[in-house]
């Protein structure tokens, strides 16, 4: 079944008739125009009495909805400064590291007897230390100091190499470092290595999120963080055994920082944070923003998380 292209009165309407409160049409109508109906409507279901009725519960009006799409693209913003900290954290520290233990020239650091050499990896090494040359190589004349060591020098350091790299690339490299060196980088943040190879493709997931402005508040990721203290110190409830916040969800990410951000950092993160959950509990008026928080797997007490040690 095709979608057919509906007019600017047309999606008004579409919203009218779920139950939906306009009250200034034409503002709504520039609001649909500029921001798309498609991605103002992702946010519908917050308002909706059931996934089956998929009518809106009584007084929801367009100023909330408006106001959870605006809420959630400063949740984004204030997420993605704070994923490109940890991005320049993690590859400085990476190119420093490898820099340091194997050379600074292309054919050293790249080198595959640098990486995993277990047989099952051997593929993945080869394959990224392509996926690296070829992103080096066609990004170098983009900026200014990978040109520079090119023309001068005839080589590109890795800590020059680093910022044409993506966070994705830059990530794979980490798992298949030497469980030596991953356990060296991962002690700068002062986590376990295998941790930290957990968290490296939840952080790349929510990077792409934040950075192609997609749905992020009650966005999922494949793979669920380990169980520990910050669940447990939060009393996060369980549900078959299971917390039901802080596994794949935004507050998963926000215990992920909690441990890689320096604690200025996080706690301005927070700050920000608090501030626009404070902001959007003002707005709404058919649904409490604990429904919000729910979606995004916070519990009530997600401030408590800056006292944990």
């Amino acid at each position: 079944m095709n979608k057919i292209f509906k007019t600017l009165d047309e999606q008004i309407h579409i919203l009218e008739n779920k139950g939906m409160l306009i009250e200034d049409v034409e503002s709504a109508k520039e609001i649909l125009l500029r921001e798309n109906y498609f991605f103002i409507n992702g946010y519908r279901m917050l308002f909706m009495k059931s996934v089956s009725d998929r009518t809106f519960v009584p007084g929801a009006n367009f100023r909330e909805l408006y106001g959870v799409f605006n809420f959630d693209r400063h949740v984004r913003n204030i997420l993605f400064k704070n994923l490109l900290i940890f991005e320049n954290n993690l590859k400085s520290i990476i190119s420093y590291h490898l820099s340091k233990t194997y050379g600074i020239r292309e054919n050293d650091y790249l080198n595959a007897s640098n990486f995993n050499t277990a047989p099952e990896k051997k593929r993945q090494v080869n394959d990224l230390i392509n996926k690296m040359k070829r992103q080096i190589r066609s990004n170098a004349d983009m900026h200014t100091a990978t040109e520079h060591y090119s023309t001068k020098y005839g080589y590109i350091p890795l800590w020059i190499a680093v910022k044409v790299l993506s966070f994705g690339i830059v990530s794979e490299l980490y798992l298949i470092l030497k469980p030596s060196d991953q356990k060296e980088i991962a002690t700068f943040f002062h986590v376990d290595a295998n941790d930290l190879a957990t968290y490296l493709p939840i952080l790349a997931n929510f990077r792409n999120i934040c950075a192609h402005e997609e749905i992020l508040f009650d966005h999922r990721v494949q793979r669920q963080i380990d169980d520990n203290r910050f669940h447990l110190k939060l009393d996060i409830p369980k549900m078959n055994h299971e917390y039901i916040y802080g596994k794949d969800d935004l507050f998963a990410l926000i215990i992920i920082l909690r441990q890689l951000l320096r604690k200025d950092d996080f706690h301005l993160l927070m700050q920000e944070l608090d501030y626009e959950i404070n902001l959007l509990n003002g707005k709404l008026e058919s649904i409490s923003i604990g429904k919000v928080l729910d979606k995004m797997g916070f519990p009530n007490n997600y401030l408590e998380i800056e006292r944990i040690e």
